[in-house]
């Protein structure tokens, strides 16, 4: 009895310890991030890969997953789709851009979203937020149900906001890793909101996007992370 108690516990020992070499820790999975320009960001996980609202693609790997976050011209590109798009991929999307998704890819799988959906998807699960303005509400209205999604896989939760202001429904999120963007134009309002929002979703870690293109400058990213110095680590990705 003594040596069947002692060979279950050095069993459970070494199961534990393989969750604990399987699971990836923030800093790991912010490594299989990769930021495209705009809002556009590939994330790896478990041998797959997931696009959110690709965008000017100069790469064609294919996408197991794309997630498009709202209507705009900048974040729904069905050009860039159909470079990383295949008979497998499956798409999510707000319901108005699900309706056109499905008109102009009659085979994809299409999943319609809306704030406060979540869904268990092949080894991970996928939480959908809204995203919208307080401020310049004229350009992401709450009332298009547009979203912002979180992602959990291998125990550490990425949140990628959509285009939007700082919201009150940020301070219900929890996430590791923060995809937020630096506006001022069109999102955010400032670089302080954004650096504001980190803190409200409780990121460990922050990614700076949707800068440099149609709103917002370089610097911004660089203020954003002095913003947050010995709050959470800040990893300004290069545009690939």
């Amino acid at each position: 009895m003594k040596n069947a108690a002692f060979l279950m516990m050095i069993a459970g020992i070494l199961m534990c310890a393989s969750f604990a070499l399987a699971a990836s820790t923030p800093e790991q999975m912010a490594e299989k991030i990769h930021w495209f320009g705009q809002a556009t960001v590939k994330i790896e996980m478990d041998g797959k890969s997931l696009y959110v609202d690709p965008l000017q693609l100069e790469k064609d790997d294919p996408a197991d997953f794309i997630f498009i976050t709202h209507a705009h011209e900048d974040h729904f590109s069905p050009n860039d789709i159909r470079k990383v798009m295949k008979d497998t991929t499956v798409f999510f999307a707000p319901k108005d851009v699900a309706e056109t998704l499905q008109k102009q890819f009659e085979k994809a799988t299409v999943i319609a979203v809306e704030p406060g959906m979540k869904r268990e998807q092949d080894g991970f699960t996928v939480e959908v937020v809204p995203a919208y303005n307080v401020v310049k509400t004229k350009f992401h209205p709450k009332a298009n149900n547009w979203v912002g999604y979180i992602f959990t896989t291998d125990g550490v939760r990425i949140y990628h906001s959509g285009d939007t202001e700082r919201i009150p429904e940020m301070k219900e999120i929890a996430c590791d890793i923060a995809l937020l963007p630096l506006g001022q134009t069109y999102t955010m309002n400032s670089v302080q909101e954004a650096a504001d929002a980190a803190l409200d979703v409780k990121a460990k870690i922050a990614i700076p996007i949707h800068y440099g293109l149609y709103e917002g400058k370089t610097e911004d990213a660089d203020a954003f992370a002095a913003l947050l110095k010995d709050k959470m680590m800040v990893v300004i990705k290069t545009n690939e």
